[in-house]
């Protein structure tokens, strides 16, 4: 099996563990069964070719279900499915996609401590604060957002969503990284396993601490977990070149593309 092929069978069985699937055409519909909404994606391995009426047939499924609705793909898998997706109307974004062989894996360390986190609800909050702030200002450059930000975003995470992010770190389902110090928690990310493959997803600084190593370190974090406990296919999607750079620190190099298309802002 090819390793584009082992990636898209990965990214079709990891909404599972959070979904369930229906098939509507060549698209599985994954319709959440957590707080978090999911997306439909093309059949891996089925060779069809989508068109703008595929399209439109999940999309009304989508409504009748009263669900948030957008897509995800293997561009290099689906290659007509972008096309099928703008001609529908949609806005469609590709992104890089990338994966970590273990003889290339290069650890990366920082001048701060960089662990797997304890499944505690209080420890898995910090790190979704961080989260939250860091993907609020996209991008590799320093910004504003720091610890005091971070404390504020703390306080607005949910009951509900910090039992689902715990309900996860108990089955297994998502592993988390964190970059800390006496300040607290300045980066953080996951890797969600699967079989023998996994995903590293959701690594963010907060943007005043930004180009200190903190991501790659995350990373390099998550990894070196996945390696010691039986993974050996380690992918990611990056949100730009730029950002896949960091990536590319730790050992990481591109296959392909991931894309993502949804209704444009109203």
């Amino acid at each position: 099996m090819s390793i584009l092929s082992r990636v898209d069978d990965y990214l079709h069985a990891a909404p599972l563990s959070g979904a369930t699937g229906q098939q509507v055409g060549p698209f599985t519909l994954f319709r959440s069964t957590t707080i978090w909404p999911y997306y439909a994606r093309p059949i891996p391995g089925s060779g069809a070719t989508i068109e703008p009426g595929d399209v439109e047939k999940v999309r009304a499924r989508n409504d009748e279900l009263g669900l948030p609705f957008s897509l995800e793909w293997v561009v290099d898998t689906c290659p007509s499915l972008g096309p099928a997706a703008a001609a529908a109307g949609l806005e469609v974004r590709e992104h890089p996609l990338l994966v970590l062989d273990r003889a290339d894996f290069k650890p990366v360390t920082a001048a701060v401590e960089c662990a797997i986190l304890p499944t505690a609800e209080s420890v898995l909050r910090e790190a979704r604060a961080v989260a939250s702030v860091g993907f609020g200002t996209p991008g590799t450059a320093i910004g504003d957002g720091g610890t005091e930000a971070r404390d504020a975003n703390l306080a607005e995470i949910s009951d509900e969503t910090a039992a689902a992010l715990l309900e996860r770190a108990q089955a297994g389902i998502s592993i988390t990284a964190g970059a800390y110090d006496h300040r607290g928690m300045l980066a953080s990310g996951s890797h969600q396993p699967v079989g023998d493959a996994t995903e590293i997803v959701g690594v963010a600084t907060l943007p005043a601490m930004r180009r200190q190593g903190l991501a790659a370190a995350v990373t390099s974090c998550l990894a070196e977990h996945a390696f010691a406990n039986g993974i050996d296919l380690v992918l990611l999607s990056a949100d730009s070149d730029a950002v896949a750079a960091v990536y590319e620190r730790v050992g990481f190099h591109r296959i392909g593309s991931v894309g993502a298309a949804e209704p444009a802002p109203k």
